[in-house]
C-alpha cells in the first residue's frame, strides 16, 4: 500500500539551525530567537496531538542530548520501513546527523512491529556518497519507483544500490530553485499519493527530463497537480498521504504550505485526502524541512 497510519516522530531536546547542512540547505534560515528549542517543541507537540486527534498512530521517541544531533527531528533521512519487514538505514551528507541512526528506536519500534532485516547502506559514507532516505527518494511504494533528483545528498550508486535491494525502480532527473541551485531533497519538490501527485515541474530545468517524470506519473494512473517555484518554496511540496485508523486518507502538510495553495489546488488534493496542516514555522525556518520531513512512515508487518 501506499500509505500507513503508523508514524515515528522524534521529539526534539536541543533542535537548532545547524551548520553543516546549511551550505547545501537554501530552504533553511537562521532565526535568530533566543528560543528556539522551546518553540519548535511547541510546535512539535501540537502537530503529533493533530495527528493523534485524527486516529492516526504516533509512535513519539525522545532525542537525547549526547550525541548533538540538531535536526532529529527530520527521522526520514535516516531510515525507511518496508511491508516486506525490511529496515534501510542511510548515508547522511553531515556528519551530526549520521548520530540519529540510534539502535535503541528500531528496538522501540520491534516491540509492536515485525523487524525482518536491515539493510545498512551508511557504509557509502566512506565513499562520500549519501542517500538521505525517503528525503532523497519519493516513493510510489506500489509501483515500485524512487522518484530522485540528483545533488550532493542524493548520489546514484547509493541510489542504485537500494533499487536493486527493494526492488525498485529508479526516475533520475535534475531539479534546482530559481537562483538555479540545486534542491537538496526530491521531497520538498513532490510529493506521491496513492491516485495523485504534487510536483514542481518548473524546477526541472531540461525539458527531456520534465517530460519523462511527467509521462511516469501519468502511466501509473497519478493526477498530476502542479505547484510554482514560489509554492515549493514555501514546502507546498513537502506533503505526505496517510490513512488513519478509520480507513480514511489524510494528506498531512504544514500550514505555509495549506495558505499557499490556491483554491483549485486544494479542491483537487480534496477530490483525494481531507487536508490537515499544522504551523511549524519555526521547525521550517531553521530546520529547512517541513511537515513530511518529519515523519517517517511505519510499513512494517504488525506483531
Amino acid at each position: 500500500m501506499q500509505t500507513t497510519s503508523h508514524l515515528l516522530m522524534i521529539r526534539p531536546v536541543d533542535f537548532k539551525f545547524n551548520e553543516q547542512t546549511a551550505e547545501n540547505n537554501k530552504f533553511q534560515v537562521a532565526s535568530g530567537n533566543a528560543d528556539v528549542q522551546a518553540q519548535a517543541l511547541k510546535e512539535f507537540d501540537d502537530f503529533a496531538e493533530l495527528l493523534r486527534i485524527n486516529h492516526i498512530d504516533v509512535k513519539v521517541i525522545d532525542d537525547t542530548l549526547q550525541p548533538e544531533t540538531p535536526d532529529s527531528i527530520f527521522p526520514n533521512n535516516w531510515v525507511s520501513f518496508h511491508e516486506d519487514g525490511s529496515v534501510y538505514l542511510y548515508p547522511m551528507f553531515s556528519e551530526n546527523r549520521r548520530q540519529e541512526r540510534r539502535r535503541e528506536i528500531l528496538d522501540e519500534l520491534s516491540k509492536q512491529f515485525d523487524i525482518k532485516h536491515i539493510n545498512d547502506l551508511s557504509f557509502y559514507e566512506y565513499q562520500e556518497a549519501y542517500l538521505e532516505g525517503t528525503g532523497s527518494m519519493v516513493l510510489d511504494r506500489v509501483n515500485k519507483i524512487a522518484y530522485a533528483c540528483l545533488s550532493i545528498r542524493t548520489d546514484v550508486s547509493a541510489l542504485n544500490n537500494f533499487c536493486q535491494l527493494a526492488e525498485y525502480k529508479s526516475v533520475i532527473f535534475h531539479a534546482v530553485d530559481g537562483s538555479g541551485f540545486p534542491i537538496y531533497h526530491t521531497n520538498v519538490m513532490m510529493c506521491i499519493g496513492d491516485r495523485f501527485a504534487v510536483i514542481c515541474l518548473d524546477s526541472i530545468p531540461n525539458q527531456h527530463e520534465k517530460s519523462f517524470v511527467k509521462q511516469v506519473l501519468s502511466s501509473t494512473g497519478k493526477e498530476v497537480i502542479e505547484i510554482s517555484l514560489d509554492q515549493m518554496n514555501h514546502f507546498a511540496g513537502n506533503m505526505l498521504q496517510v490513512s488513519n485508523s478509520d480507513g480514511e486518507n489524510l494528506l498531512i502538510m504544514s500550514a505555509q504550505a495549506y495558505n499557499s495553495l490556491t483554491t483549485e489546488q486544494i479542491q483537487a488534493l480534496e477530490k483525494y485526502n481531507r487536508i490537515i496542516y499544522a504551523a511549524i514555522n519555526t521547525i521550517e525556518t531553521n530546520g529547512g524541512g517541513s511537515a513530511r520531513c518529519m515523519l517517517a512512515e511505519i510499513h512494517l508487518p504488525q506483531k
